[in-house]
Protein backbone atom coordinates (compact mmCIF):
# COMPACT_ATOMS: atom_id res chain seq x y z
CA UNK A 1 0.00 0.00 0.00
CA UNK A 2 2.78 2.42 0.97
CA UNK A 3 4.65 1.61 -2.25
CA UNK A 4 1.56 2.54 -4.27
CA UNK A 5 1.16 5.77 -2.30
CA UNK A 6 4.81 6.66 -2.87
CA UNK A 7 4.41 6.01 -6.58
CA UNK A 8 1.30 8.19 -6.70
CA UNK A 9 3.12 10.97 -4.84
CA UNK A 10 6.06 10.83 -7.24
CA UNK A 11 3.71 10.86 -10.21
CA UNK A 12 1.84 13.88 -8.82
CA UNK A 13 5.11 15.72 -8.15
CA UNK A 14 6.34 14.98 -11.67
CA UNK A 15 3.07 16.24 -13.15
CA UNK A 16 3.26 19.41 -11.08
CA UNK A 17 6.85 20.03 -12.18
CA UNK A 18 5.95 19.46 -15.83
CA UNK A 19 3.05 21.90 -15.54
CA UNK A 20 5.32 24.48 -13.90
CA UNK A 21 7.96 24.09 -16.61
CA UNK A 22 5.31 24.53 -19.30
CA UNK A 23 4.19 27.79 -17.66
CA UNK A 24 7.79 29.01 -17.44
CA UNK A 25 8.39 28.28 -21.13
CA UNK A 26 5.23 30.18 -22.06
CA UNK A 27 6.30 33.09 -19.87
CA UNK A 28 9.75 33.07 -21.48
CA UNK A 29 8.02 33.29 -24.86
CA UNK A 30 6.25 36.46 -23.75
CA UNK A 31 2.99 35.08 -22.34
CA UNK A 32 2.25 37.50 -19.49
CA UNK A 33 -0.74 35.43 -18.31
CA UNK A 34 1.57 32.45 -17.78
CA UNK A 35 3.84 34.55 -15.57
CA UNK A 36 0.82 35.84 -13.66
CA UNK A 37 -0.11 32.21 -13.02
CA UNK A 38 3.37 31.55 -11.62
CA UNK A 39 3.01 34.58 -9.35
CA UNK A 40 -0.33 33.30 -8.04
CA UNK A 41 1.22 29.90 -7.34
CA UNK A 42 4.01 31.27 -5.19
CA UNK A 43 2.93 34.69 -3.95
CA UNK A 44 2.07 33.51 -0.43
CA UNK A 45 5.29 31.50 -0.14
CA UNK A 46 7.39 34.46 -1.30
CA UNK A 47 5.71 36.89 1.09
CA UNK A 48 6.05 34.44 3.98
CA UNK A 49 9.74 33.88 3.23
CA UNK A 50 10.41 37.62 2.99
CA UNK A 51 8.62 38.26 6.28
CA UNK A 52 10.57 35.47 8.00
CA UNK A 53 13.84 37.00 6.81
CA UNK A 54 13.27 40.69 7.56
CA UNK A 55 10.46 40.63 10.17
CA UNK A 56 8.81 43.84 8.99
CA UNK A 57 5.56 43.57 7.00
CA UNK A 58 6.18 46.75 5.01
CA UNK A 59 9.73 45.66 4.11
CA UNK A 60 8.51 42.16 3.25
CA UNK A 61 6.03 43.62 0.76
CA UNK A 62 8.80 45.65 -0.88
CA UNK A 63 10.97 42.53 -1.14
CA UNK A 64 8.01 40.60 -2.56
CA UNK A 65 7.51 43.14 -5.34
CA UNK A 66 11.21 43.52 -6.13
CA UNK A 67 11.73 39.75 -6.20
CA UNK A 68 8.95 39.09 -8.70
CA UNK A 69 10.13 42.02 -10.82
CA UNK A 70 13.66 40.57 -10.88
CA UNK A 71 12.26 37.14 -11.68
CA UNK A 72 10.32 38.57 -14.63
CA UNK A 73 13.32 40.48 -15.98
CA UNK A 74 15.68 37.52 -15.61
CA UNK A 75 13.25 34.84 -16.76
CA UNK A 76 15.00 34.44 -20.16
CA UNK A 77 18.13 33.36 -18.25
CA UNK A 78 16.35 30.55 -16.40
CA UNK A 79 17.81 27.29 -17.74
CA UNK A 80 15.70 24.68 -15.86
CA UNK A 81 18.73 23.49 -13.89
CA UNK A 82 16.54 23.59 -10.79
CA UNK A 83 12.85 24.09 -10.09
CA UNK A 84 11.39 27.53 -10.72
CA UNK A 85 10.61 27.90 -7.02
CA UNK A 86 14.20 27.11 -6.01
CA UNK A 87 15.37 29.78 -8.46
CA UNK A 88 12.76 32.22 -7.12
CA UNK A 89 13.70 31.35 -3.51
CA UNK A 90 17.30 32.31 -4.33
CA UNK A 91 16.17 35.66 -5.73
CA UNK A 92 14.07 36.43 -2.65
CA UNK A 93 16.92 35.50 -0.32
CA UNK A 94 19.42 37.75 -2.08
CA UNK A 95 16.97 40.66 -2.30
CA UNK A 96 16.32 40.29 1.44
CA UNK A 97 20.06 40.19 2.13
CA UNK A 98 20.62 43.39 0.15
CA UNK A 99 17.71 44.99 1.98
CA UNK A 100 19.15 44.09 5.38
CA UNK A 101 22.53 45.50 4.36
CA UNK A 102 20.95 48.81 3.34
CA UNK A 103 18.90 48.89 6.52
CA UNK A 104 21.99 48.31 8.63
CA UNK A 105 23.96 51.01 6.80
CA UNK A 106 21.14 53.47 7.53
CA UNK A 107 21.13 52.41 11.20
CA UNK A 108 17.49 51.39 10.92
CA UNK A 109 18.05 47.83 12.01
CA UNK A 110 15.38 46.15 14.03
CA UNK A 111 15.89 42.68 15.39
CA UNK A 112 13.19 40.06 14.93
CA UNK A 113 10.84 39.01 17.70
CA UNK A 114 10.24 35.29 17.87
CA UNK A 115 6.67 34.38 18.68
CA UNK A 116 6.01 31.19 20.62
CA UNK A 117 3.49 29.99 18.03
CA UNK A 118 5.38 30.88 14.86
CA UNK A 119 5.90 27.24 13.92
CA UNK A 120 9.62 27.69 13.31
CA UNK A 121 12.39 25.35 14.39
CA UNK A 122 14.74 27.39 16.56
CA UNK A 123 17.23 24.71 17.58
CA UNK A 124 19.54 27.24 19.19
CA UNK A 125 16.83 28.86 21.27
CA UNK A 126 15.24 25.49 22.07
CA UNK A 127 18.44 24.53 23.88
CA UNK A 128 18.23 27.55 26.16
CA UNK A 129 16.74 26.89 29.64
CA UNK A 130 13.03 27.56 29.79
CA UNK A 131 10.51 27.55 32.60
CA UNK A 132 6.74 27.39 32.68
CA UNK A 133 5.39 30.91 33.13
CA UNK A 134 1.68 30.17 32.93
CA UNK A 135 1.07 30.25 36.68
CA UNK A 136 3.99 32.41 37.74
CA UNK A 137 3.98 36.15 36.90
CA UNK A 138 7.65 36.45 37.87
CA UNK A 139 8.63 33.72 35.41
CA UNK A 140 6.43 35.31 32.76
CA UNK A 141 8.21 38.63 33.24
CA UNK A 142 11.56 36.86 33.04
CA UNK A 143 10.49 35.24 29.79
CA UNK A 144 9.51 38.62 28.35
CA UNK A 145 12.85 40.07 29.37
CA UNK A 146 14.64 37.14 27.74
CA UNK A 147 12.67 37.72 24.53
CA UNK A 148 13.73 41.37 24.46
CA UNK A 149 17.30 40.36 25.20
CA UNK A 150 17.29 37.92 22.28
CA UNK A 151 15.92 40.67 20.03
CA UNK A 152 18.74 42.97 21.12
CA UNK A 153 21.28 40.19 20.60
CA UNK A 154 20.10 39.71 17.01
CA UNK A 155 21.14 43.30 16.31
CA UNK A 156 24.75 42.25 16.80
CA UNK A 157 24.60 39.96 13.79
CA UNK A 158 25.66 41.11 10.36
CA UNK A 159 23.01 40.84 7.61
CA UNK A 160 24.62 37.66 6.23
CA UNK A 161 24.93 36.12 9.69
CA UNK A 162 21.27 36.83 10.37
CA UNK A 163 20.14 35.41 7.03
CA UNK A 164 22.20 32.25 7.55
CA UNK A 165 20.93 31.88 11.13
CA UNK A 166 17.31 32.36 10.03
CA UNK A 167 17.60 29.88 7.16
CA UNK A 168 19.22 27.24 9.37
CA UNK A 169 17.11 27.54 12.51
CA UNK A 170 13.83 28.91 11.18
CA UNK A 171 13.61 27.19 7.80
CA UNK A 172 15.62 24.10 8.73
CA UNK A 173 17.82 24.26 5.62
CA UNK A 174 21.08 22.34 5.38
CA UNK A 175 24.32 24.29 5.14
CA UNK A 176 24.93 23.19 1.56
CA UNK A 177 21.44 24.36 0.53
CA UNK A 178 22.03 27.73 2.20
CA UNK A 179 25.32 28.07 0.37
CA UNK A 180 23.64 27.31 -2.95
CA UNK A 181 20.97 29.94 -2.29
CA UNK A 182 23.50 32.59 -1.27
CA UNK A 183 25.99 31.70 -3.97
CA UNK A 184 28.76 30.84 -1.52
CA UNK A 185 30.55 27.78 -0.17
CA UNK A 186 29.33 25.49 2.59
CA UNK A 187 32.41 26.40 4.67
CA UNK A 188 31.58 30.11 4.41
CA UNK A 189 28.03 29.40 5.57
CA UNK A 190 29.37 27.30 8.43
CA UNK A 191 31.65 30.15 9.54
CA UNK A 192 28.78 32.67 9.39
CA UNK A 193 26.57 30.36 11.45
CA UNK A 194 29.36 29.81 13.98
CA UNK A 195 29.89 33.55 14.42
CA UNK A 196 26.15 34.18 14.76
CA UNK A 197 25.73 31.42 17.34
CA UNK A 198 28.76 32.61 19.32
CA UNK A 199 27.48 36.21 19.44
CA UNK A 200 24.03 35.10 20.58
CA UNK A 201 25.42 32.76 23.23
CA UNK A 202 27.65 35.51 24.60
CA UNK A 203 24.64 37.81 24.89
CA UNK A 204 22.49 35.15 26.53
CA UNK A 205 25.28 34.19 28.94
CA UNK A 206 25.46 37.83 30.01
CA UNK A 207 21.70 37.83 30.57
CA UNK A 208 21.95 34.88 32.94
Amino acid sequence: MSVALDADARQAAAAKLAEEQALVRKAQAGDRLAFDDLVRRYDRDVLRLALNLVHRPEDARDIYQESFLKAYRNLPRFRFECSFYTWLYRIVTNVALDHLRRRTSRHEDQAPVYAEDDGGTHDFFDRQPQTSAAANPEKRLLGQQLGRHIAEAMKRLSPRERIVFEMKHHHGLRLRAIGDLLGTSEDTVKNSLFRATRKLRESLDAFR
